[in-house]
């Protein structure tokens, strides 16, 4: 044996010996120093004097390269610190998000949902129903979905029978409450959420985030948990701007060969996926996430769609007794309801991506009386959370019927949905807001249509007598 050899053999006893009894304990994997391959995939590391850890693989091959060139390296063993003098503490140099959280022993693992404690469909449903108006068909499929997708996680499918996945698209107009659809219903599950949007999302290689950053988005939600991770939800937002560019010779990277990146990841299968970041590179860990628990929902409002399902309903309308009018599903609000998987294929989906969303489902556009009940309804309403804060103030803010109808009016020719209800009342609640601790006397404000209108001013109870005030600010 040469003296090379045994000054590494020496070497990589001493290291892997001298911080045997500072391992750390803290829930986090450790990671390869050189490679970014957390323990579990690389296999037991070694641990060097200044406090970071190198595999096995990496440091033989440190080691090779080092004899292969013929340099004399004796000269370093000798220094306080051996090779790695002077590199610090680089282990704690690492940001926590992108430390991987050790996984549980196999034997002990136990499953994080009991299948007695997911709630029933119409549960879920009557929650949603608290803070989300309207929508009830959406609000059925979504608990329906979710319930017999969390059954499948639990079970881990025991028998022969294989459970497919309930991945999920929602189609509809902007400001009809898909976002919140989703997050209300992971508030009330209880389990991670990650919201992401698809137009950031470009094929490897490309500048923008990669298809798997989906994944690392969630790994953080779950605090770099992988098993509570590998149970969670990923809602993609935007999904409709990844359809197949239409007449272009350019090369599509954020359209068909997104959909085509995403294929894997939607029907389930185990993907390494940077931890902290949207992209690969050298100085960033990897961990190994299985998607086959992962529930994978999709929105988008499709533009131009209802004119694909126009074009379809009323192609056979030519002419004679029995034909169709062009004009016959120029009014109809539910025209979506009528969504087929062909017409999204017109619309630019590619059919392998579709054929992995099996619950399709649309929301309805709002009207005068669904932004009313909005306004007042749900558990969190927006006239509530102004209320309390003007209760803060020992000042009770009430509504009228009238002016409900009033905001909801101008909120309709703004046609962005619930969106443009906040923006209304914060354009008039702003002098309000502004008047009222200027007087400790005040005891109650009453908004009134006249005031939205711009025709009047709200009504002010002065601790005893009603007074109309604010009227030239109107």
């Amino acid at each position: 044996m040469s003296e090379h050899d045994d000054l590494n053999k020496n070497s990589l006893e001493q290291a892997s010996g001298s911080n045997d009894n500072k391992k750390k304990n803290d829930g986090y994997e450790r990671y390869c120093f050189i490679c970014r391959r957390p323990e579990s995939v690389a296999g037991k590391m070694i641990d060097l004097p200044t406090n970071i850890c190198v595999c096995a693989d990496c440091m033989q091959k440190s080691f090779d390269a080092m004899n292969n060139s013929g340099f004399d390296y004796t000269q370093f063993m000798n220094m306080p610190g051996g090779l790695m003098m002077g590199f610090g503490d680089l282990e704690n140099q690492m940001p926590k998000q992108q430390k991987v959280k050790k996984k549980k022993p196999e034997e002990k693992r136990e499953p994080i949902l009991n299948i007695r404690d997911i709630p029933a469909p119409h549960k879920i449903k009557a929650k949603l129903d608290e803070y989300v108006v309207g929508q009830e068909h959406a609000k059925k499929a979504i608990s329906v979905a979710v319930y017999n997708h969390y059954k499948r996680v639990a079970t881990d499918t025991m028998d022969e029978i294989e459970i497919e996945k309930s991945n999920m698209l929602m189609i509809g107009p902007t400001g009809s409450g898909k976002t919140y659809l989703v997050k209300t219903l992971a508030k009330l599950l209880d389990v991670p959420l990650a919201i992401t949007d698809a137009t950031s999302l470009t094929e490897a290689g490309y500048i923008g985030d990669d298809i798997e950053s989906v994944v690392s988005k969630l790994l953080a939600a779950a605090d770099n948990d992988v098993d509570k991770a590998e149970q969670g939800i990923i809602f993609i937002d935007e999904i409709d701007k990844i359809a197949k560019k239409k007449n272009t010779s350019q090369r599509d990277v954020s359209g068909e060969s997104v959909q085509q990146g995403m294929l894997k990841l939607l029907e389930g299968s185990e993907v390494e996926v940077p931890v902290g970041a949207n992209s690969k590179n050298a100085m960033v860990p990897l961990t190994t996430v299985n998607t086959k628990n992962i529930l994978f929902i999709c929105g988008g409002a499709f533009p131009d769609l209802e004119k694909i399902i126009k074009e379809r309903l009323t192609k056979n309308s030519s002419i004679g007794f029995g034909a169709d009018l062009k004009d016959k599903y120029d009014q109809d609000k539910t025209i979506l309801e009528k969504v087929t998987t062909d017409d999204l294929r017109n619309f630019g989906m590619i059919p392998e991506f579709l054929g992995r969303l099996p619950i399709v489902f649309t929301l309805q556009g709002l009207n005068e009386e669904m932004l009313v009940k909005i306004l007042k309804e749900p558990k969190n309403a927006i006239l509530k959370q102004y209320q309390k804060l003007l209760a803060l103030d020992e000042v009770k803010l009430d509504f009228d019927e009238d002016s409900l109808h009033a905001i909801a009016r101008k909120a309709m020719k703004k046609d962005t949905g619930a969106r443009a209800l906040r923006a209304i009342i914060e354009e008039f609640m702003l002098d309000i807001m502004y008047e009222i601790p200027k007087d400790d006397s005040i005891g109650q404000v009453t908004i009134t249509q006249a005031y939205i209108e711009g025709t009047g001013g709200p009504i002010i109870r002065l601790r005893g007598q009603e007074v109309p005030l604010l009227e030239s600010q109107a």
